[in-house]
């Protein structure tokens, strides 16, 4: 008969790990992923005669030192270095009583290894288990931590909440009362400060009911003060912060909140202490900078997404203000009512799609009002511009003019799409630009240097009214090729957009399709 051999786990099922132990000589050992890890367990503790082995666990020697679970074991590889080490449940324990016992030092040293294990879930689990959330929560509300032993209370709580096992909304107020005294205090230790904006900004992302609470606490202006410190990390957890309370702030009080920061100058702030700071901007706040892009660029949507009432009087007025500074220089109201007749001859020469009722222009959405806001700031701000760009249209020979008032509401819609306006920012996106943080009213003036652009590179191709799309797919490009460039201000917008001609565009697109054409050619296929 055939001998019998005994059958082997197949290799995929093994992994071969150390495993240490201190003061002890570590052990190699092959692990059969098919057996129960209790077991496995079981035989590194005979290994070094320890008794009691459910006591126990394994944990990775290196990096985060996570304990190994049923459901993470798989991710074990060949040559791994594992540590035996006390079970979560006993660790929990154990450091729950060291955090409660009298002596300082062994609670500071209890806290600081609690703030190491919170970010393992394992862990996270046996201690919430225990209310050791709670325990932390009163060491705080209690205000008579301070220094390392409080900025490792913090650690720990941020570590624990972030898993999402407990719900925010538990904290309690004397807690937000005692970490917000930490933020608005002037002389606070930085570790701690940083925590405490970190935590204020996961309680208003996490909860409602938390957000009305802390936007009651923080004041606006206190944020502000910790953006003008040298330490970049704490200015991207103060921008992260505020970014949090406008993300989470009713309809009604984002506008109020714009108008505080900007009377805080929130942005000039911004852009001479991190923009054009000395330092370089690191990936995490050049996320909050993007994010803070978006959302005030999203108080634009509610003008964006409202069409224009026809028989509202005061809007109509500024169609008349348009009008009236193009043709008129000055008003004379006294012949009103006799130039009504040539009215619709000028908003032809405006550039209006309908001449009668240039109203019903305004009914698309987006860009709705917006685009008659802009074009009102371009006729009063800029008004030499706005009028050259009218009159050069009027006297052109027919079929060559660039209708204004078309083009700047097709425009606005463009820039809407391009910003993005209205849409929720990112995860990931680090896409802030440098430029929109010198002006305070970098919106409508961007949309002046597009609006030039555009009557410049409608001249450039030469266009007649049939032209009106590829004019505009050109601009977009134009516009698009040259935020890629990361301009720093607005004339350098400008001087990026020279040299983005009509004939430069066409340039690149045919050196792109060529280099496109190479993959495709029939030697690489």
């Amino acid at each position: 008969m055939p001998e019998r051999r005994a059958v082997m786990p197949p290799p995929s099922d093994i992994v071969k790990v150390a495993i240490e132990w201190p003061g002890a000589n570590a052990q190699l050992i092959e692990i059969d992923q098919k057996k129960p890890l209790s077991s496995i367990i079981r035989e590194v503790c005979d290994g070094w005669s320890l008794s009691g082995s459910e006591q126990f666990a394994l944990r990775y020697a290196d990096g985060p030192q996570l304990y190994i679970t049923e459901q993470s074991r798989g991710e074990i590889k060949n040559g791994t270095i594992l540590r035996l080490a006390i079970s979560p449940t006993r660790a929990a324990r154990q450091l729950l009583d060291r955090i409660q016992s009298h002596g300082i030092d062994a609670r500071l040293e209890a806290l600081k290894e609690l703030a190491k294990l919170s970010a393992d879930p394992t862990f996270a689990a046996e201690f919430i288990n225990m209310e050791g959330i709670g325990t932390l929560a009163r060491l705080v509300e209690s205000g008579t931590h301070f220094g390392e032993m409080l900025a490792f209370t913090l650690t720990a709580f941020l570590e624990l909440m972030d898993h999402g096992i407990v719900s925010w909304d538990l904290i309690s107020l004397s807690f937000i009362k005692q970490i917000a005294g930490y933020v608005n205090q002037p002389m606070v230790d930085v570790s701690i400060l940083q925590r405490s904006l970190a935590i204020l900004e996961s309680m208003v992302l996490n909860s409602h009911s938390l957000y009305h609470r802390v936007a009651q606490e923080i004041t606006v202006a206190q944020l502000i003060g910790h953006l003008q410190v040298s330490n970049q990390e704490i200015q991207t957890y103060a921008i992260a912060l505020i970014n949090a309370l406008f993300l989470k702030a009713p309809e009604d009080r984002r506008q109020e909140m714009a108008s505080t920061l900007a009377q805080k100058h929130l942005r000039s702030i911004i852009l001479n202490h991190i923009v054009r700071g000395n330092r370089p901007i690191k990936a995490e706040m050049a996320h909050q900078l993007y994010v803070l892009q978006v959302l005030t660029f999203n108080l634009l949507e509610e003008r964006m997404m409202t069409k224009m009432d026809p028989t509202d009087q005061a809007q109509r007025d500024v169609i008349f203000e348009l009008r009236r500074i193009a043709f008129d220089g000055e008003n004379d109201p006294s012949g009103t009512e006799k130039r009504k007749a040539l009215y619709s001859k000028d908003y032809k020469m405006l550039g209006f799609s309908n001449h009668v009722n240039p109203a019903l222009d305004f009914t698309q959405t987006p860009p709705g009002m917006l685009a008659l806001d802009n074009m009102l700031y371009l006729a009063k701000v800029h008004q030499d511009t706005y009028i050259r760009i009218v009159l050069e249209n009027s006297s052109r020979e027919d079929k060559h003019e660039c209708p204004f008032g078309r083009c700047a509401i097709e425009l606005t819609r463009i820039l809407c799409e391009i910003l993005q306006v209205g849409e929720l920012p990112n995860e990931g996106c680090n896409d802030y630009h440098p430029m929109f943080f010198t002006h305070d009213h970098a919106w409508e003036e961007f949309f002046c240097v597009c609006i030039q652009l555009l009557n410049k590179t409608w001249k450039e191709m030469r266009a007649t009214a049939e032209d009106f799309n590829k004019v505009m797919q050109v601009v977009r490009e134009q516009i698009t090729r040259a935020l890629v460039m990361k301009p720093s201000s607005l004339d350098q917008l400008k001087l990026k957009l020279r040299g983005l001609s009509y004939s430069e565009i066409l340039r690149l697109r045919q050196t792109e399709r060529m280099s496109q054409d190479d993959f495709q050619s029939a030697p690489i296929m």
